[in-house]
Parts: C-alpha cells; sequence; structure tokens
C-alpha cells in the first residue's frame, strides 16, 4: 500500500481526461460497485462508467462549467472529484463539491481529504466563498466532510435509491463557508 506521503493532485482539462479515460471509468466502476451512493444503481458495467465520463463530464470540462481534479499515489489514479461552477448568475460566489471517488484500495490514507482541500483551494481562486455538496446520509463520507469544517444544512428523506437495494436513502445537504483573501 502507498503512504499519503506520495499522494499528488493535479487539475486536469478536457483533453488530459479524455486519456485518462479508461482510469477514471475503472474507478468509478470501482466505487459504485464497492457501495457508494453517486448517482448510479447496479447492475453498473464499465461502458456505462465510460459513456458517464465521455457524455456528461467531459463537455462540462471543455466548456468551464466543471474543474475536475485527480489524486495519483505511486503513479495509479487515486481518486478524483469535480467542482461544479456553472451556477447561475444570482450565485456567482458558489460552488458544489460533486462525485468524491476514492479507489477503495486507497481509502483512509488522506486521499479524500487532499482531494478536498485541493477542490477548496479551486473554489478561493475563482472567488467562491461557499461549496455545497450532498451526501447519503450515513454514508462513509459523511464524517470526513463534518471533519473538514461542512455544516449540515438539512436532511432530505427518500432523495436517492441504494446502488444495491430496493430501497430509498436519504441525503445530507452540506455547505461550507470559505474565507477569501481579500
Amino acid at each position: 500500500m502507498q503512504s499519503a506521503a506520495t499522494l499528488s493532485i493535479e487539475r486536469v482539462d478536457a483533453i488530459e481526461a479524455q486519456g485518462l479515460l479508461p482510469e477514471l471509468a475503472g474507478l468509478l466502476h470501482a466505487c459504485v460497485h464497492d457501495g457508494a451512493s453517486i448517482g448510479f444503481i447496479l447492475p453498473f458495467g464499465m461502458e456505462e462508467s465510460a459513456r458517464f465520463w465521455q457524455e456528461k463530464i467531459f463537455p462540462a470540462i471543455g466548456s468551464g462549467g466543471r474543474i475536475l481534479l485527480v489524486a495519483r499515489q505511486g503513479g495509479r489514479l487515486a481518486g478524483s472529484v469535480q467542482l461544479v461552477v456553472d451556477t447561475p448568475p444570482n450565485q456567482p460566489h458558489r460552488a458544489e463539491a460533486s462525485k468524491l471517488l476514492v479507489a477503495p484500495a486507497c481509502r483512509r490514507q488522506g486521499v479524500g481529504r487532499g482531494l478536498m482541500s485541493a477542490l477548496e483551494g479551486q473554489a478561493r481562486s475563482l472567488g467562491r466563498s461557499l461549496i455545497t455538496l450532498d451526501t447519503r446520509t450515513g454514508d462513509k463520507a459523511e464524517p470526513l466532510y463534518a471533519a473538514l469544517g461542512f455544516s449540515v444544512a438539512g436532511i432530505v428523506p427518500d432523495y436517492c435509491r441504494d446502488p444495491f437495494l430496493d430501497r430509498l436513502d436519504a441525503t445530507t445537504i452540506m455547505y461550507k463557508r470559505l474565507r477569501t483573501e481579500a
């Protein structure tokens, strides 16, 4: 296992992301199959994972509506996160954290924390003073977000379908105010 000390995080553009498609599709696929509630349910194949990146995420990165950060440990893709900056005209101060993915073998090694810290840096550099996110209530990531200073705005019952079971799960809406440098 690699240590968090070898962690590197970088922002990738749409062209670079296209070159990472096999790794990104594999990361998403592994996370969904490990139980992550990130918008997909089983069965979920590699083709569907690749299609998600190609059709939904790469165009948004190319248009400037999303920022993609990737984490590597020992040269291998360990995680990714997205910052949604395509906000309405009355919300230029806000961004949304989306799809924090950490490879199951890389969890509890600082990858998620590193990605979220880098995401906050990107938001600050764009003058964003508020980050919002949602996470399945009780999910593994919820304590991480709380430890990073995110506050709970509320819980929405029956928000999404469980990836494995035929049941509806609640989601926790969270936010964090960022201090911006004057």
